[in-house]
């Protein structure tokens, strides 16, 4: 791994491989190219391309990303920002201020892998790193590595020119288990922000605007029973484990007469520990998914198939928590349009024969066509008509009290599979360091844009608060929920030890 690593460095020293193809489009303001130029500087390439890679090799899983959050807001820290740790009860958000006063511009990024995909980096078939292990299969080291790189060029630019106003970044632990954003809505920490520009990795480079994927309750509900000799005198026991089997068949038995917006999905992550003891306690962890208008009364079904299933095995229902709940999202138009600007300035990145070769390879590894790189930049995705269902994301609370869009930047290998080997090996290395610089040219830009352009941020704030009357913001959260930070403890403790033998060095 490490001879990988320092291939791809000597690889990089090749400043020609970060050419953008449109870069010879006229830029609206001196400001905006300084900072573009700042970015395309050979060593801040490196310079945060190392983080990146640095936090795919911790993979740390959500609420547990400890490394990767201090190195990200010591990076902010070193450059002139003040960093908020530890914000809204959870240890590994943090906030990262520069400047003061109006309009405050945020730019998100997160930082947590994923279980079970542990995989070695360009390395074209599935060939863990590490059996079992977490990995970086959705991107989630290159964006706040990303965000980070944009907001410092800003920042750069703004002591340059005067700028006034203020830039932070939000780094959101947890958004595998769309965990971080709605408590720090809930702490009051975007009730000054005015706009907000998001980002993910991605294997086009695009932007969109409207309603899209889904809605998300993530709840544990855990039940009580009665031990007994399983075998000797199971007349006298309850079984927990029952209950939560009797929940899933009734919830399966649900999805029949739900509306096909719906998705549900659950593991059972404690069901008893011996076949010979009645288990008195068990636990299902349910995802409830759906459009925003019909997810609360989705999950209401779902909990009285709890509540039944309890009454059925003659055990209780002793606690219901939710950790999680978060919207669709809800991109504002001008904001895409402005990330959509600036996408064709910036370019796609030139990708060297090498990378292109080496998309190929995983293409025809997963049966996929063998198209190498992208190389055509996507036009502005407009709403779709119909509902289209996928993932969730707790950015949708923001896009609720902000004006949000999400630039999606390259790096990803077209045909890859989310959550998947295929992306872990791609989110490492020479592609993805040009995605992320690419991504970070994008948003410093459009961030430069709406500190210089008074006009533009109108437009865009009374489309949002147009918007805000047929939308306004409610919480999905129940009032007492708190942030999970103990969730993936005991996981992470299995794979530190192992994975710290990996760990590859920032500087």
């Amino acid at each position: 791994m490490k001879k990988l690593f320092v291939l791809s460095l000597a690889l990089l020293l090749n400043v020609e491989m970060f050419s953008q193809k449109n870069n010879s489009k006229q830029n609206e303001y001196v400001e905006k190219t300084f900072a573009l130029n700042y970015l395309s500087n050979e060593r801040t390439i490196m310079k945060f391309g190392k983080i990146s890679d640095a936090i795919w090799s911790y993979a740390e899983l959500g609420m547990q990303e400890f490394k990767s959050s201090a190195l990200l807001a010591s990076t902010l820290e070193a450059e002139g920002f003040t960093v908020d740790r530890g914000v809204a009860g959870m240890p590994t958000a943090f906030v990262a201020s520069y400047g003061s006063g109006k309009p405050v511009i945020a730019i998100l990024g997160e930082f947590d892998a994923l279980p079970m995909i542990s995989q070695k980096g360009r390395v074209s078939k599935q060939e863990p790193l590490i059996n079992g292990a977490p990995g970086h299969g959705c991107g989630h080291n290159e964006m706040c590595t990303a965000a980070a790189a944009a907001a410092i060029a800003v920042k750069e630019a703004m002591i340059k020119f005067g700028l006034k106003g203020t830039i932070r970044v939000y780094g959101s632990p947890a958004e595998e288990t769309i965990i971080s954003r709605p408590y720090m809505i809930k702490a009051g920490l975007f009730d000054d922000v005015d706009m907000v520009i998001d980002n993910h990795s991605s294997s086009d480079f695009s932007t969109g605007y409207g309603v899209s994927g889904n809605a998300i309750i993530s709840t544990f509900f855990t039940f009580k029973g009665k031990t007994a000799h399983s075998s000797g005198a199971p007349w006298s026991g309850r079984s927990a484990l029952d209950a939560v089997e009797i929940m899933n068949v009734s919830t399966n038995y649900l999805r029949e007469h739900l509306f096909y917006t719906e998705r549900m999905h659950y593991v059972i992550t404690a069901g008893g520990e011996a076949p010979n003891v009645v288990p008195d306690k068990a636990t299902v962890w349910y995802y409830v998914r759906n459009s925003d208008d019909k997810v609360e009364e989705m999950f209401e079904r779902v909990l009285n198939c709890a509540k039944g299933a309890a009454l059925a095995t003659g055990t209780e229902l002793v606690e219901v928590r939710t950790i999680a709940a978060a919207h669709q999202r809800h991109s504002n138009k001008g904001m895409a349009e402005l990330l959509q600007r600036n996408i064709e300035i910036v370019g796609m990145p030139a990708w060297t024969d090498d990378e292109k070769e080496f998309a190929k390879a995983v293409q025809k590894e997963l049966g996929k066509e063998e198209k190498g790189m992208p190389i055509k930049i996507e036009g502005l995705e407009a709403p779709k008509e119909t509902f289209v269902g996928g993932g969730s994301s707790d950015v949708g609370d923001v896009t609720l009290v902000a004006p949000t869009a999400t630039l999606r930047f390259p790096g990803g290998i077209p045909g890859g599979i989310s959550h998947h080997w295929s992306n872990v090996t791609a989110n490492y290395g020479s592609t993805a360091w040009k995605g992320l610089n690419a991504g970070a040219k994008v948003m410093a830009a459009s961030a430069i844009d709406l500190f210089m352009n008074e006009d533009l941020r109108n437009i865009i704030i009374q489309e949002f608060k147009d918007y805000s009357v047929k939308h306004p913001y409610k919480s999905f959260l129940p009032e007492d929920a708190k942030p999970p930070v103990d969730l993936n403890k005991e996981l992470m403790e299995k794979w530190t030890i192992e994975l710290s033998k990996f760990y590859l060095e920032e500087k």
